[in-house]
């Protein structure tokens, strides 16, 4: 047996881990420079992500903090998220670079639309949690009724609000994913526009269980564009097979 078999891209096993290893350390190095940089200006996002609560509650939109540490880790949290949150571009990238070597030139051609398209659908996903999230908390403020005072624990609305953009931006891939998989045949445009009433009711059941808040409007804001992410899809796919 040889010590490396070299792969279809030309490439042996010790090039790829050599490969493998550069791109974990670029990202990783991109994660750390953006944390700390989200760790510096903490003020300006920890500012940004309480207007959704102000917009909701504006006479009282105060955190109550009932722990010495609460702020220090608050602040190493919003390090953390924003960290990984700024270097998406980077982190795609770096995974289309590792894989494009295996890829044949057509498939090779459409590393940076689908990093771009996937870095915009995962961003506009985020827009929409944020803009929806204020109407989420008057929600969840009224579902508990008048009687009950909101003072609400920093760390617990950054739980919550972090979850929600992630859950939209993740879902928002949809269109990515579902393009990408016409392109590699698996599914055809017109086995998906057979399919549409099927798709809109699992899109339908999927935002009512993974909207993190429960609200109609955040569920309505989340199925309506997948609903149109998908006929949208079906005319990308049908466009790129030409």
């Amino acid at each position: 047996m040889a010590k490396f078999r070299k792969a279809a891209t030309g490439m042996t096993l010790a090039e790829h881990l050599a490969e493998a290893r550069y791109r974990f350390f670029v990202s990783a190095a991109a994660v750390l420079v953006l944390a700390v940089l989200s760790f510096i200006f903490y003020p300006n996002i920890l500012h940004l992500l309480q207007e959704p609560y102000c917009r909701a509650t504006p006479k009282r939109c105060t955190f109550l903090v009932t722990n010495p540490l609460d702020g220090l880790t608050l602040r190493v949290k919003i390090a953390f998220y924003g960290g990984f949150f700024f270097s998406l571009p980077v982190l795609l990238w770096q995974c289309w670079r590792f894989i494009t070597p295996g890829m044949k030139a057509r498939e090779r051609k459409y590393a940076i639309p689908f990093v771009a398209s996937s870095v915009l659908f995962f961003a506009g996903g985020v827009a929409i949690a944020y803009y929806s999230f204020g109407h989420a908390i008057r929600f969840l403020q009224s579902i508990g009724g008048k009687e009950l005072v909101a003072f609400y624990n920093p760390n617990q609305y950054l739980g919550l609000f972090v979850l929600m953009m992630f859950i939209f931006g993740l879902t928002f891939e949809f269109p990515v994913v579902l393009v990408a998989l016409e392109l590699a045949g698996i599914v055809t445009p017109r086995q998906l526009l057979r399919s549409w009433r099927y798709a809109i009711i699992a899109i339908t059941v999927a935002s009512a269980v993974f909207t993190p808040s429960g609200d109609p409007l955040s569920m309505l804001a989340l199925a309506v564009p997948l609903t149109f992410f998908y006929f949208m899809s079906i005319g990308v796919g049908k466009l790129c097979k030409k």
